[in-house]
């Protein structure tokens, strides 16, 4: 359960980010910005994986550069369906999915496949 709270948040912080870096994206409060968080972990969960299926041979044929394309639209199905959250248009919500990939890849250098916080030590 902390994991899961831990990797809420961490999307909240990149949407939090991409609302105050891009100028097109625009979310009206903080339970907004939680909740964007906790549908777009869904929506990666659920629809993200049929459409990279759908949409591999353009995928392949793009050398993976259209998965931006897949995150973009997620990020804007869910500014689609929530209340407060709204993406002025494609340009946004692809620079928005690239900062909120961005900051969860960052994230997961300290943070382990269970959601704890991870420390290496190397000893010589």
């Amino acid at each position: 359960m902390p994991g899961l709270l831990l990797r809420l948040l961490i999307g909240a912080v990149g949407l939090w980010l991409a609302e105050a870096v891009l100028p097109g994206i625009d979310v009206a409060n903080v339970g907004t910005l939680i909740a964007a968080a906790f549908l777009l972990g869904i929506v990666n969960a659920v629809v993200r994986p049929v459409l990279v299926v759908l949409t591999l041979p353009i995928t392949v044929i793009t050398l993976g550069i259209f998965l931006l394309v897949i995150n973009a639209a997620m990020l804007g199905l869910v500014a689609l369906v929530l209340p407060g959250f709204h993406i002025a248009g494609f340009w946004s919500a692809l620079f928005g999915a690239l900062i909120v990939s961005v900051t969860g890849w960052f994230a997961s250098w300290f943070i382990g496949p269970r959601g704890r916080y991870e420390v290496m030590v190397v000893r010589r």
